[in-house]
């Protein structure tokens, strides 16, 4: 973890969920991480942190290789297991230490 780089100044990396390596040969990891008051998912591509939603979004066209993706240019493709194993994870933080926790990234404010 000590590898990682860009990292939020208010966040704690915690443990490492899923590591792949895509076609192209980049290593894609996701993150369990902290912020102050909830725990989310953290994506990282060769290393470096990648903005995005918090958690894993189910694509609009699943496939047998790809059900979920996390980040934003470039996204990375998570398998079913691997979107729900993130999900998982994540949640049962959050529950497990009362925080609450309301994924509104991408979502416009009236």
């Amino acid at each position: 973890m000590s590898s990682l780089v860009d990292v939020p100044k208010d966040v704690e990396v915690l443990d490492q969920l899923v590591e792949k390596t895509l076609s192209n040969g980049m290593v894609v990891e996701v993150y369990l991480i902290k912020h102050p008051h909830h725990y989310e998912a953290a994506l990282f591509i060769g290393g470096h942190y990648k903005p995005g939603p918090p958690v894993p979004r189910p694509l609009d066209n699943p496939t047998e290789a790809a059900a979920y993706w996390m980040g934003v240019r470039p996204k990375a493709g998570l398998s079913q297991e691997e979107g729900d194993e993130i999900l998982g994870a994540v949640n049962v933080q959050n529950k497990m230490h009362h925080c609450f926790f309301t994924d509104t990234w991408g979502v416009v404010k009236d």
